[in-house]
């Protein structure tokens, strides 16, 4: 038998305790890019309209949200030292301050480490990083506003390799900056980038070397990189503001392309299987239900969207739940949902995303992020103003079980206060910020 010296058995033991289990939420939208917290023995009501707090701590400027692993929670933020923060949607602010990763107890909320550089900004809507940290294998993966890229340790926050994308592929960060959440999938960190053939770029998870780069355009846009499995084979989802494209996640070949071309470079939303289908859309009526092929990776379009028909997400990716689709819509600030088969719009109603029905007049880019538990078939939905609601969705209508403010809404988007971050799901526990606070609310039954 192999002896195992007590040095090995500490890295095998913290590799146990850093390992993503059933609970964690170690990226975004979760364990498996699902949008599904699979716990039983969750509330589905608050008491008198109000959340049950474990705790609640300060943080900076963020729109990224929380991941959870073994028991600690990493964020993002920015501290503005000097400048003008203005969210002007065509205009940049300058500032100048620090970007930091943060790593917080699950259990008390207090602070555990930091990682911090300086980082001046050059962006519109300025107010901090974009992406929620992905964390894998005793590393987490964080991707600052401007490109900064870094891995290091989920346990210490020691630095273990690090890279700046915009100086690295001779690019600029997107107008609203860097916003596609890094994944990992196997022994590759994919990345979406920027510049001449170095849209989509995967690195050696372990020494942050280049594995390949793939894909040219004129914006790199904002939607994360996503993996599916269709024709025997996994394909790795791209989608830049021109076109939406299949790739070989082992070696950058495109399988397949097909034009989908958003508004002011918005691919935002991550795209959404249903069975032999993937459907995408954004900001100015373009939305499609694209079919894959079933033997070989090859997709065509099975519709196109018009202006009156689908449901066009942007900021928030949507739900499937059976045949239908459910989400926030950029145009009108509904929660539609619409039928996967045609696109046809069953019912809207407002009230989950900006609290009244209708929205009020002019409201644009209304958003919630929906989160579904299959244990209690409800759905938990973190909307802009700060509110977590719990309901039920279904053909047959909206039907909201109960509601309760947890964050106060500390943004800005067209003359409203919002928050506009994902929140995580771990345990019984949700974990959510805005610009000013960081706040854990039990939601055990």
């Amino acid at each position: 038998m192999k002896l195992v010296t007590p040095s090995v058995l500490v890295l095998f033991l913290l590799s146990v305790s850093l390992a993503v289990v059933a609970g964690d939420w170690p990226r975004w939208q979760g364990a498996e890019n699902s949008s599904q917290w699979r716990q039983g023995g969750v509330a589905t009501t608050f008491s008198e309209g109000q959340a049950k707090e474990h705790w609640r701590v300060p943080i900076g400027l963020g729109y990224g949200g929380p991941s959870v692993v073994g028991g600690k929670i990493y964020v993002m933020d920015y501290q503005i030292r000097s400048g003008d923060l203005v969210n002007n949607p065509s205009g940049k602010s300058q500032l100048e301050g620090t970007e930091r990763l943060l790593c917080y107890s699950l259990a008390d909320g207090e602070l555990l480490w930091e990682y911090s550089y300086e980082r001046p900004y050059f962006l519109s809507y300025a107010g901090g990083p974009r992406c929620t940290p992905t964390v894998d294998s005793g590393r987490v993966y964080a991707l600052g506003a401007e490109g900064d890229l870094i891995c290091v340790s989920a346990e210490t926050g020691e630095l273990i390799w690090k890279k700046n994308l915009n100086a690295e592929y001779q690019t600029e960060s997107p107008i609203w900056g860097h916003s596609a959440h890094p994944l990992v999938h196997g022994d590759m960190l994919y990345c979406v980038v920027g510049g001449e053939g170095s849209v989509a770029v995967a690195f050696d998870k372990v020494t942050g070397e280049e594995m390949w780069r793939a894909l040219s355009a004129a914006e790199p846009g904002y939607c994360p990189p996503t993996i599916i499995e269709q024709a025997g084979v996994e394909q790795l989802i791209i989608w830049h503001p021109s076109a939406i494209n299949g790739l070989n996640p082992s070696t950058g070949d495109v399988y397949w392309s097909l034009p989908l071309k958003p508004s002011y470079g918005m691919s935002i939303m991550t795209p959404r299987k249903w069975g032999d289908h993937l459907f995408a859309s954004g900001i100015g009526a373009v939305g499609a239900l694209i079919k894959l092929g079933t033997d070989q990776p090859t997709a065509e379009f099975a519709w196109r969207a018009t202006p009156k028909s689908a449901l066009f997400s942007a900021n928030a990716t949507p739900f499937v739940l059976g045949d239908h689709l459910y989400g926030a819509d950029i145009n009108s600030s509904n929660l539609i949902c619409a039928q996967l088969s045609d696109g046809k719009r069953v019912w809207e109603d407002a009230t989950a995303v900006v609290g009244t029905h209708p929205a009020p007049r002019g409201t644009r880019h209304g958003t919630a992020m929906l989160t579904y538990n299959p244990e209690n078939e409800h759905f938990y939905i973190f909307n802009e103003q700060g509110h977590l609601v719990i309901a039920k969705l279904s053909p047959a209508g909206y039907e909201e079980v109960s509601r309760a403010p947890v964050l106060e809404p500390t943004n800005e988007a067209f003359g409203r206060k919002v928050v506009w971050s994902g929140a995580a799901f771990a345990g019984k526990s949700m974990i959510a910020r805005n610009d000013k606070e960081l706040v854990c609310i039990d939601l055990s039954e």
